[in-house]
């Protein structure tokens, strides 16, 4: 296979949107065993199979909007719609990795493998059904971001807080709004059918609503949810020199990190109408790159050092 053909392969897989399987980490980064070497293993796993499922939904949902994206400004360019990948390769792509995904989710446990097979099965009734049914299509992709790190957690073991739950369904909800209002007012219902069907109005009020439902329930959770207490060196020093210092929710200072986070990208949105690739703003946009990573340091931080 020549490199021009394994680049097109890559554009169809939709690597770059890989970024969204990250959520698998979330049992182990929040339970404080992210660097323990056997979960970091098995995290690591999970995140690939997901990876190959996620990419098998992409692969099939450009198979089914096809004639969407050749109309579309940008989607018009990806293998299918362009024509780099003809449709019956493009179903035998999907045939094997559903094949190779699976297969390697049973090796990992059963019930591993129903929770891919569910995935899997919702990804293409998202596809060919799902996606045409306003507000059920903003709604199975929050499902799909929880099915993701619910195998992080049967995956490792490891319990997932329920106020964290709630904050990534929210959080996907809100993305998903904001990317049909991108979607609305860039393209119009030309390039989606079930755009038809929303009002600007009503998707301004999805986001406000799921934005607000994604900060209260972080806050619920940084406030409710202790961080597990790892014995470190550094983290003995501080609990002989200030006794109290472990009691207090320290969580709760990453807060205005999540609501400016938040901020920034319904600015874009507004703004810039950027909302339609959340993949492309996650890792393009400074202020935001540095809100996450700045939140990172400080998550790693408290429960990893302090």
């Amino acid at each position: 296979m020549s490199r021009q053909k394994v680049f097109v392969l890559l554009r169809a897989l939709r690597v770059n949107q890989w970024i969204k399987n990250l959520v698998v980490f979330t049992a182990i980064i929040f339970s404080g065993t992210l660097f323990i070497k056997e979960a970091f293993l098995q995290s690591v796993y999970a995140f690939f199979i997901f990876c190959l499922l996620s990419s098998t939904s992409y692969v099939l949902n450009d198979i089914v909007d096809y004639s969407y994206d050749k109309k579309h400004p940008i989607k018009k360019f990806r293998p299918i719609a362009a024509g780099k990948i003809t449709i019956p390769e493009a179903t035998f792509i999907v045939f094997i990795l559903t094949l190779i995904s699976l297969i390697a989710s049973l090796f990992f446990s059963l019930p591993f493998f129903f929770l891919s097979l569910i995935f899997i099965l919702l990804h293409f009734f998202y596809s060919l059904y799902l996606k045409r049914q306003t507000v059920i299509d903003i709604f199975t992709i929050s499902i799909s971001f929880m099915i993701r790190t619910l195998a992080g957690e049967i995956a490792t073991g490891y319990h997932i807080p329920i106020w964290l739950l709630y904050t990534i369904f929210f959080g996907s909800l809100f993305i998903a709004s904001v990317k049909r209002h991108a979607e609305m007012v860039v393209h119009g219902s030309e390039t989606r059918s079930s755009l038809g069907y929303y009002k600007e109005h009503l998707l301004d009020f999805f986001t406000n609503t799921f934005a607000t439902g994604t900060i209260l329930a972080y806050a619920f959770f940084t406030y409710v949810d202790k961080p597990p207490q790892i014995k470190t060196l550094f983290s003995e020093t501080i609990s002989q020199l200030f006794p109290l210092f472990e009691i207090r929710r320290w969580m709760m200072v990453t807060i205005p990190l999540v609501v400016y986070g938040i901020s920034r990208y319904a600015q874009l949105l507004y703004e810039k109408e950027e909302g339609e690739r959340p993949e492309k703003i996650v890792t393009t946009d400074r202020p935001l790159i540095f809100t996450i990573f700045l939140w990172g340091l400080i998550v790693i931080g408290i429960i990893y050092v302090f």
